[in-house]
């Protein structure tokens, strides 16, 4: 059964971090392998010039991540970040960023994705991530 974006939004608020929930992240689609978040423009997140910054970003890949894992699995359980990668291909200036974390590889202890992050004004890419997490329970 494919999790819904309720559940998937309280596995947010029950999880992690304060400093992680004031990213303002919503989960926008689920289904058995991807999680797409919507991450807020907000002036807080951005740096000297007025672009979003790659912390931000890259806080959000991590995020999206766990949300598209637990997806996969059917429902949130103890995981951890053991490599990501970011790419950075343009700025984000005043627009939201829409982060899909694609599961691409479900072990028993890893798991594998690739993530891309796209500026929801100009639907242009913004970043590519990827990430590899340890299962642990």
């Amino acid at each position: 059964m494919t999790m819904t974006t309720a559940e998937a939004d309280k596995i947010l608020a029950d999880n992690f971090a304060p400093w992680v929930l004031e990213l303002g992240l919503s989960v926008e689609a689920l289904d058995d392998r991807r999680a797409t978040l919507r991450l807020p423009w907000s002036d807080r997140l951005s740096r000297e010039g007025g672009a979003l910054s790659g912390q931000a970003l890259m806080a959000a890949a991590d995020t999206a991540t766990v949300i598209a894992i637990s997806g996969a699995r059917g429902a949130y359980g103890p995981m951890t970040t053991v490599q990501q990668s970011t790419s950075f291909q343009r700025a984000v200036a005043g627009s939201d960023v829409l982060i899909e974390a694609v599961v691409t590889k479900l072990g028993r202890r890893m798991a594998f994705a690739d993530i891309t992050m796209t500026d929801a004004g100009s639907g242009e890419l913004a970043a590519r991530a990827s990430t590899v997490y340890a299962l642990l329970g």
